[in-house]
């Protein structure tokens, strides 16, 4: 498939989008100037290996042309040999650059809400938890990210029944939205007295955060009450009634927050949590075909799907989706999650290529 003219239009936006940023109208209007900035920023790697690839094909014309109409062996060879060097790195240019040019999701560099709540294995599943959180908090320090704790629901020894936390820095979403799904510990808990290996789950759920004009939330329809805080075993911590439960009427979604000693802060919280959990609804509606598509490769929260086992025994963590198996689970508890965070990201953007090749083919395009 020929893509030059796509990609002159490509580089031809790149290089307009210079010119524009240089205008007195748009320096002196910061909001657009940043927009231009960003998609330019965006485009410049594909930018870059386009006048790359668009070079090589003058390139193989002249050898083309060599190969037919010279009379000298030697020059014919050299010049076959150059040709089929250049057509290899050209194939090869062309699939980086397409897989650069998949439209990014806009959510991508939001902030991200995250919930993670223990499910089948009990006291185990809890502790578990508590372990993913630490991961995902050591994984967004790595990065100067910044992690706020929304809610949580301790246990009696050191775990969760369910945690949410708020993680806000660059590029946030598009980095972490892979992990929503069910995650699977195999281990002997510390519960178990006769060491046998027992296997539990936790889900974690992904979401954008959701900004005030994202979500139009109707205080008539919101249902707040307050109540004191509680610790593990249902004893009082607290002896004002600081704790708030939210519940959006016509959702039926609950949610609930007691970390702070503030009620206002408990209910600003809470409306975090809620406006990212109403905008998910939102998009899962509106765009159910895209989700459908993310869910089949890498998932979107579906608690159902076991995305990943982390197996003490064997120090190994899998990631179902991509068949991916690494033999570092001690690195990857400790926030080590880059490389795997990597590979479901190409797999998507790969999954996303093919359907787009598709779709373009089918319409008669190349």
């Amino acid at each position: 498939m020929d893509n030059s003219k796509r990609y002159k239009t490509v580089l031809n936006r790149f290089d307009q989008l210079a010119e524009d940023l240089a205008k007195h109208e748009v320096i002196s209007n910061q909001a657009l100037y940043r927009k231009l900035a960003r998609e330019r920023s965006e485009l410049e790697q594909a930018a870059g290996l386009i006048r790359r690839y668009l070079e090589l094909g003058e390139k193989i014309a002249e050898d083309r042309e060599l190969v037919s109409s010279s009379d000298d062996p030697e020059i014919v060879e050299l010049a076959s040999t150059e040709l089929e060097e250049f057509e290899r790195e050209m194939e090869e240019l062309e699939e980086q650059i397409n897989l650069l040019l998949i439209p990014k999701d806009p959510d991508d560099s939001r902030n991200t809400v995250f919930e993670i709540r223990a499910g089948t294995g009990g006291e185990e599943a809890a502790l578990f938890v508590a372990d993913l959180a630490r991961m995902y908090r050591l994984f967004a320090e790595g990065k100067n990210w910044k992690v706020e704790v929304l809610s949580s629901n301790p246990t009696e020894i050191g775990g969760f029944k369910e945690i949410i936390f708020l993680i806000s820095g660059e590029n946030t979403y598009g980095k972490l939205k892979f992990e929503s799904g069910v995650h699977r510990v195999q281990r002997v808990p510390v519960t178990e007295s006769g060491g046998r290996i027992h296997t539990s789950a936790v889900s974690v759920a992904v979401l954008p955060e959701a900004e005030e004009v994202d979500v139009d939330i109707d205080p008539k329809d919101l249902r707040v009450d307050v109540y004191r805080s509680s610790g593990p075993g249902g004893q009082s911590v607290n002896t004002t009634d600081s704790a708030v439960r939210i519940t959006h009427v016509p959702t039926g979604m609950v949610v609930t927050c007691q970390d702070e000693k503030s009620q206002h802060k408990n209910k600003a919280k809470a409306m975090k949590v809620l406006r990212a959990r109403l905008l998910e609804k939102a998009r899962s509606e509106q765009e159910e075909e895209i989700a459908a598509t993310r869910r089949s490769m890498v998932g979107t929260g579906d608690r159902s799907a076991k995305i990943r086992t982390y197996n003490f025994p064997q120090g190994r963590v899998t990631d179902h989706r991509i068949g991916l198996t690494k033999h570092n689970l001690g690195e990857v508890l400790g926030g080590d999650l880059d490389e795997i965070a990597d590979a479901l990201a190409i797999a998507n953007r790969e999954e996303l290529l093919r359907k787009e090749m598709g779709t373009r083919q089918k319409a008669g395009e190349g």
